[in-house]
């Protein structure tokens, strides 16, 4: 195993000497901190504990139990955590994720996902050691299901671990694995448990690009489907494991510190246990993921001797180093093989109603808006329960029967957030996105990244069908529109996607070998010349098309798309371009990123909430949420009640988010 850690033996290392540099950091009134950080990080884990024998052969005293007295919290816990071996620590993170009321799920599937055979041996050891327990006991005494039984699995430490592949046995997993989920009704969890706890990470990956060619979806959207709470996000970090274990990590590292307020457990323990292991694989995966260096994440999101030594064990700045990495940029080829490769089923959280009459649910909202007061629940359970074509009808009944329009109806008896979501329902979706365009140039100021969402995600056909309403809607096209309030390039890229023009059909491999090196060549052409180009390819190929020339582009120029465009461009332009790049990769991922910043921070912008819940329910809001799920460790369903508390005084508007969301994941 080649090590790619940034923390290594110090050479000419003396044991006394740094035993006797400790203690007289530690002596006397206050500690030099300094000394403490810059000498405990740069010795390695096995030097480290040559130290501690040294200062108790040296002074008499436990330098463990000295550090704990004079140091105070996160760098305390920092440095004391860094003088454990490998083992204790480990065993000590899973004794304190199963002790007390509660348990650190998260911990657990971290470590027991990720560590392999002897790892798990040694911690195993180490806990019945310091705890006089056996973990295996306390992790059944505190969890229960098919999580445990798949912990129990991994705590055995008996993964195959030969490196021998049977290509008949690699087959059978992969049917075995669609027959116990997306083939029936119910899930045959035994299955995946057996399959993904013993096999060899070199067999798993085989069966991974099996089932893909089976179930013509990747596993993890298997398991997102098929799987749910614990279990699920269990089963996703082996996945993520046994593909890319810097990866994993990478995002794990990006959890602890985005948001508001840091999860320094996990920032701690990645950060010590990967040091010596593959801090440099899982620095370049972070930077490849999220466009910034892990050493500038953790310098804008901690502070004091804590920041200190967090960074001497990142090691460096990635963003200062250099471009790209050739290791990266590999991952990002196989990141577009999985995209190319992946035909994600779509699925909607909001379904025809069965048994729908429109007649009674036309008289059911007339009785619900007339006289004093409005029945909002009853409006709500009929408008967010019915398919957009059922509200189509019920319209058509309403005006019917009782000869009033519906929508002015609701218009005159809602108010706010509630009736625009409420509206916004009743529209067909051609009639709902042109308001949306409409909505986003109104007015003093333009709301770019609306149009961008909407022309970068809409299919030919609904971007035709949009341009047709807006036409009817407002007596001008939605062309002309774009011309009147968007200018220069940006204007050239959202006229060139409402053209609804956009090829369709699969990728031709020739010739999207050719575009990825026109891209390659275009980055070193003059700005306009490159955006143009950029243009030509990115708003006119279709989306299986465009996911193999960007594996193309990283094979032909060592890059990623994204970053390019992240780093070459700017404004609205490259916000448009990667977006288009977002879409193509993970739509549903798009969308989920683009619903967490609407709701994140002070304030909601309830107009991009609304329009996504309205425009993707009957669509891919399922999926959506899975995305929303595994990117931010909370559910949609939980961040939709929190965030929309302050300004929804009723809880009407929220009900109704609720409901188009279509559950708790």
């Amino acid at each position: 195993m080649v090590f790619r850690g940034t923390i290594t033996d110090a050479p000419d290392f003396d044991p006394t000497t740094d035993a006797e540099a400790l203690y007289n950091a530690m002596k006397g009134i206050g500690s030099d901190k300094e000394t403490i950080l810059e000498l405990v990080t740069s010795r390695s884990n096995a030097q480290r504990q040559e130290v501690v024998a040294a200062y108790k052969c040296s002074f008499g005293q436990d330098l463990i139990e000295d550090l704990k007295y004079e140091l105070t919290g996160k760098f305390e816990r920092l440095i004391v955590s860094l003088m454990k071996t490998s083992a204790y620590h480990d065993a000590k993170e899973i004794h304190d994720a199963l002790k007390g009321v509660g348990t650190n799920e998260r911990c657990l599937i971290e470590i027991l996902a990720s560590r392999n055979n002897r790892q798990i041996l040694e911690m195993v050891a180490a806990y019945k050691d310091a705890y006089g327990r056996d973990m295996e006991e306390d992790v059944i005494a505190d969890t229960s299901g098919h999580f445990k039984k798949m912990l129990i699995v991994l705590l055995q430490g008996t993964r195959d671990e030969s490196g021998v592949v049977d290509a008949d046995l690699v087959e059978q997993d992969a049917q075995d694995l669609y027959a116990a989920g997306e083939e029936q009704w119910g899930t045959d969890e035994a299955k995946f448990i057996m399959i993904l706890g013993s096999r060899s990470v070199t067999h798993l990956h085989m069966v991974f690009d099996a089932y893909e060619k089976i179930a013509e979806m990747s596993i993890e959207d298997s398991i997102k489907n098929e799987l749910s709470g614990d279990f699920e996000r269990l089963m996703l970090a082996v996945v993520q494991c046994i593909r890319n274990v810097p990866m994993f990590f990478a995002k794990r590292l990006y959890k602890s510190m985005k948001g508001l307020g840091t999860a320094d457990n996990t920032l701690i323990r990645i950060m010590i246990s990967r040091s010596e292991i593959d801090m440099l694989d899982i620095r370049e995966c972070f930077r490849l993921a999220y466009e910034k260096s892990l050493y500038n994440m953790i310098k804008d999101d901690t502070s004091g001797d804590y920041k200190r030594t967090l960074l001497n064990l990142c090691g460096g700045d990635d963003d200062l180093a250099g471009e790209f990495f050739p290791e990266a940029a590999q991952i990002a080829y196989k990141m577009w093989e999985t995209s190319a490769m992946t035909k994600v089923q779509l699925r909607p959280t909001v379904r025809p109603a069965p048994s729908f009459d429109p007649a009674a649910d036309a008289q059911a909202l007339r009785k619900a808006m007339k006289g004093f007061g409005t029945d909002e629940d009853a409006i709500i359970d009929i408008v967010a329960q019915r398919s957009n074509a059922q509200r189509q009808e019920i319209r058509q009944a309403f005006k019917s029967l009782l000869g009033r329009d519906l929508m002015k109806d609701l218009k005159s008896e809602l108010s706010k957030n509630l009736e625009r979501l409420i509206i916004g329902l009743m529209l067909t979706p051609a009639e709902f996105d042109a308001k949306m365009m409409r909505k986003a140039m109104e007015g003093a100021g333009t709301d770019e990244h609306s149009l961008i969402e909407i022309l970068v995600t809409r299919s030919n056909e609904e971007i035709l069908a949009m341009n047709a309403a807006y036409q009817n809607a407002y007596k001008k096209s939605l062309e002309e529109a774009i011309h009147s309030d968007t200018s220069g390039f940006f204007c050239r890229i959202l006229v060139s996607l409402v053209q609804g023009a956009r090829e369709e059909g699969p990728a031709d491999e020739e010739r999207a070998s050719a575009d990825a090196q026109e891209l390659a060549d275009a980055c070193n052409a003059e700005s306009d010349e490159m955006e143009l180009k950029f243009m030509s390819i990115l708003c006119t190929r279709s989306f299986p098309h465009l996911r193999k020339v960007f594996q193309e582009f990283v094979r032909c120029s060592n890059k990623d798309i994204e970053q390019v465009i992240r780093k070459e461009m700017s404004g609205d332009v490259k916000n448009a371009f990667c977006a288009i790049v977002r879409s193509v990769k993970n739509q549903p991922s798009y969308f989920a990123d683009r619903l967490y910043k609407a709701m994140k921070g002070l304030g909601t912008d309830d107009r991009a909430l609304i329009r996504i819940m309205v425009s993707r329910s009957e669509v891919d809001l399922f999926n959506i949420r899975k995305e929303f799920k595994d990117t931010h460790d909370v559910s949609l369903h939980e961040f939709i009640q929190v965030e929309t508390m302050i300004g929804d005084t009723s809880g009407d508007y929220r009900k109704t988010l609720l409901v188009l969301c279509g559950g708790e994941d």
